[in-house]
């Protein structure tokens, strides 16, 4: 389903690279690291077990299915992203053009831009809508704000609240909890183990995916395929703990900017998602002990072909900081031929026979060879195709991957401290 060729990183001169006895000789902290995982009572890879969470989503998305045409995500972050990513990956390329749709059209209000209020207005009719206000707390100030003006919209089209608003949020208390009880209204549980950038396998994720008729328990079967290998005490089966291990070494060695490149639209998103995963986990001030420490692994998103023309100059003569991560799928779409034009001029040679589907290969493939004689490291995760099961081992992959970076470098991976000061100052600031 997923492999990840490190064939790359032996290739370049060890000053900018790792060789794979580096990469064995860690595989001593894999037991260690996996133990310690388990003591931080996180339920990012347990929660993919809760059948009864599946069944609530599958019964509540078949409950509402053809009763409305736009489905509109009230979230930001960890609440948005992961529903973003699936949207993306799952969905129609061209969603808003697509006139044979079966399912509702999935918006995501991921900012506070008054102008992205406006516009979604301008497209969505309110009573052939659902919001799906998702936020642990409840009082994150650009949710509560969206929540309190979609809310006033609704009431003022005589419509009800408990028929087009459904909250996903903390189960047991917060502002959005106390609401939903005074109210009426259905919620679904954020876990209370389980972080917002680590919740796109909850109902953060889960709900919004049912409801625009992605099946979520193949991705939830993908994930837990991931899982065991998350699990593993062996280091050539821990994908995770190897893929950790590789982005540790070589942000020692001075590649402190990971770049995540993707050659394939539909995947152009998890890089953004997995941007908000890697950076909130590992940049943190202080470790464990208390100990100031600064670290960070500074995230990147590019999409392969379109960024060979912007961002590649960069990464091949420009400084030697980055770790290149290419995204490759193996069945793209079906063969989409090239015509065959032209044929007395040798300027279109290359590409006579050849479909979109191997240009593409070819390009990533270049583009990696190319890197590797410049001595920039690079790796390729690839997958087979893109699907339900796929994608849900990915998540795995990448947050499986987290967590044993924040035993390497001893930070707690699951907090974000440096976030809350921005919410508290925004507070005091607007009652000043």
């Amino acid at each position: 389903m997923i492999t990840l060729d490190l064939t790359n990183l032996f290739k370049i001169d060890i000053s900018h690279s790792i060789s794979k006895q580096d990469i064995v000789d860690q595989k001593v902290h894999l037991i260690q690291y996996l133990e310690l995982i388990h003591t931080r009572q996180q339920g990012f890879y347990t929660v993919i077990d809760d059948t009864q969470m599946v069944k609530d989503i599958e019964q509540y998305a078949t409950s509402v299915r053809g009763v409305f045409d736009h489905i509109v995500v009230l979230g930001i972050g960890g609440s948005s992203l992961g529903a973003i990513c699936l949207r993306d990956a799952l969905g129609h390329l061209f969603d808003a053009d697509k006139k044979d749709r079966k399912y509702p059209r999935l918006h995501v209000m991921d900012n506070i831009d008054p102008s992205l209020i406006l516009e979604l207005e301008e497209v969505i009719e309110y009573s052939r809508t659902l919001f799906v206000v998702i936020s642990k707390s409840g009082t994150t100030p650009e949710i509560l704000s969206q929540f309190m003006y979609f809310k006033s919209k609704i009431e003022k089209h005589r419509l009800a609240v408990t028929e087009h608003m459904v909250f996903v949020t903390d189960p047991e208390e917060g502002f959005l909890h106390d609401i939903a009880r005074a109210e009426g209204v259905r919620t679904f549980p954020v876990p209370p183990d389980v972080g917002g950038r680590f919740s796109v396998l909850t109902a953060v994720g889960l709900l919004p995916a049912a409801l625009i008729g992605i099946n979520i328990r193949k991705l939830l079967k993908g994930a837990q395929a991931m899982r065991d290998s998350f699990l593993s005490h062996s280091h050539t089966k821990n994908l995770p703990f190897q893929l950790a291990t590789v982005q540790y070494l070589l942000e020692q060695k001075g590649k402190t900017m990971h770049v995540m490149m993707p050659y394939a639209n539909k995947l152009f998103r998890v890089a953004d998602w997995y941007r908000q995963l890697l950076a909130e986990s590992i940049g943190k001030a202080v470790d464990r002990n208390g100990n100031t420490v600064h670290t960070g692994i500074t995230p990147v998103n590019a999409l392969g072909a379109t960024d060979q023309h912007s961002q590649s100059q960069l990464y091949a003569e420009g400084p030697h900081d980055k770790l290149i991560m290419f995204l490759t799928v193996d069945t793209l779409a079906k063969k989409v031929p090239i015509p065959t034009m032209y044929k007395q001029d040798a300027r279109t040679a290359f590409l006579h026979k050849v479909s979109f589907n191997e240009l593409i290969a070819v390009e990533q493939r270049a583009t990696a060879d190319a890197y590797t004689e410049a001595e920039r490291p690079n790796i390729t995760i690839r997958l087979k195709q893109i699907d339900e099961e796929t994608l849900g081992a990915l998540f795995m992959l990448f947050e499986g991957a987290t967590a044993f970076l924040g035993e390497y470098y001893g930070v707690n991976a699951f907090d974000q401290p440096g976030v809350e000061r921005a919410k508290v100052l925004t507070k005091q600031y607007l009652l000043d």
